[in-house]
């Protein structure tokens, strides 16, 4: 018997960005979870430098997909990030319903800092809360979750009381765990965490640094699912992903790398062992 976990991470690959699978990739196996990637897109690097190359593998998806079906292969969790276009999404709503052994986790990737994606339209919105409905965890950043639940953006302003509305919206489409993440209050940025069992939140917040790096989401989730996969409470896997992705930025900003880059993680993926152990 396999006694690795395994996580099937659906998300592009970028050649430069610490992002997506180059984020899960490593933090997963350090947490002695096996990633499985299943890519959507393969990038020269990510979409925040001006001139790439994306490559669509949309089609082989399908044939991915049903490679996978034939080995008749088992996950733990499902984890989806970045998805393209309709049909992207739909792959991973089949995918998901067929695996309904695991845990299922969706990033849904649609906009930050108030603004949606330019790759990202109004009928990927609604396929998005279709696929969300099958999810067990949903990671929405505060923009995502504005647009979600049609509310308007406050970078700065947003209640617990504006955001558990926000929460109890999304939480009536199917998933049972809200983790909002990317509140900003004061000099601080929290994760607004909602359990619809318990119908309880918490928040759990770390000094706010004031810069904008590629990944942090993807880093965040890869490590929140390693955890939970080995067995840690819900709390305490999302305050550790919260305090290694600070210190990760916090060392990042002070050498004062391209933001593009994404966070310098490599440094600490061994504290995550100790983490994992504890």
């Amino acid at each position: 018997m396999n006694v690795v976990k395994k996580v099937a991470v659906i998300n592009d690959l970028s050649g430069i960005g610490r992002c997506s699978l180059t984020a899960a990739i490593p933090i997963l196996s350090t947490l002695g979870v096996q990633c499985c990637p299943f890519p959507t897109a393969v990038l020269s690097c990510q979409t925040g430098y001006n001139d790439f190359t994306f490559l669509d593998i949309t089609e082989e998806m399908y044939k991915y997909k049903k490679a996978w079906d034939k080995l008749k292969v088992k996950f733990d969790c499902i984890y989806s990030g970045f998805l393209g276009s309709e049909d992207q999404i739909n792959i991973v709503y089949e995918f998901a319903k067929e695996h309904k052994e695991a845990l299922i986790v969706v990033d849904p990737v649609m906009g930050d800092n108030g603004c949606i994606y330019n790759t990202f339209t109004e009928n990927m919105g609604n396929r998005m809360k279709e696929l969300i409905k099958v999810a067990d965890i949903v990671t929405p950043n505060l923009t995502e979750a504005c647009l979600l639940t049609g509310r308007k953006y406050n970078k700065y302003n947003t209640s617990d009381e504006e955001l558990l509305y926000m929460v109890k919206e999304i939480a009536k489409l199917g998933p049972k765990i809200i983790i909002i993440t990317g509140i900003v209050r004061n000099d601080k940025m929290y994760n607004f965490v909602y359990d619809s069992n318990k119908n309880d939140y918490f928040l759990v917040g770390n000094e706010f640094i004031n810069k904008s790096f590629s990944g942090t989401g993807d880093t965040f989730a890869s490590i929140l699912i390693g955890l939970l996969l080995n067995n840690h409470n819900l709390k305490y896997s999302i305050e550790k992903a919260a305090e290694f992705l600070y210190k990760a930025i916090k060392h990042t900003h002070e050498l004062n790398t391209d933001p593009r880059e994404g966070i310098l993680f490599e440094k600490f993926l061994k504290e995550l062992i100790l983490i994992n152990e504890k």
